[in-house]
Order: C-alpha cells, then sequence, then structure tokens
C-alpha cells in the first residue's frame, strides 16, 4: 500500500486494512476508498472522527466548516 496515495480502490485496501489502518493512526492522514474510480468512504484519524461525532453529526460538522472557511 501506498501511503503517499489518498485514494484506494476498496478491493486493495480490504487487502491490506491493517497497514491502511496504520499509515492513518501513525500519520494522522485520511484515506479515500474508492469504486470505479470515485470515493465511496474516508478512513480518517480517530481524532477527527470524535470532532465529527461532537459537533452532531457528519452533515453538522460540515456546515461548521463550511461557516467557518466563509469567515
Amino acid at each position: 500500500m501506498d501511503t503517499n496515495q489518498t485514494d484506494h480502490p476498496i478491493v486493495e485496501a480490504r487487502a491490506s486494512l491493517s497497514s491502511l489502518l496504520s499509515a492513518t493512526e501513525l500519520l494522522k492522514r485520511t484515506y479515500f476508498l474508492t469504486g470505479r474510480g470515485k470515493r465511496k468512504a474516508a478512513v480518517i484519524p480517530v481524532e477527527l472522527g470524535e470532532l465529527i461525532e461532537k459537533a452532531g453529526g457528519p452533515d453538522a460538522a460540515a456546515q461548521l466548516l463550511r461557516e467557518r472557511l466563509a469567515a
């Protein structure tokens, strides 16, 4: 698995899930899982996931980010 590459086909990610999770934890990077060339899901550092949860979920977190970036 190439940890410099952000997009990983789901089939390949499944085969190297342990490496993907370790890289996410150690490098604090977000990796996107793709299917047929389109992003389907993301593997994110746990700290980011907890902040998203605290914000009220992905939609609420996205709205907060939009507002913050617009300011």
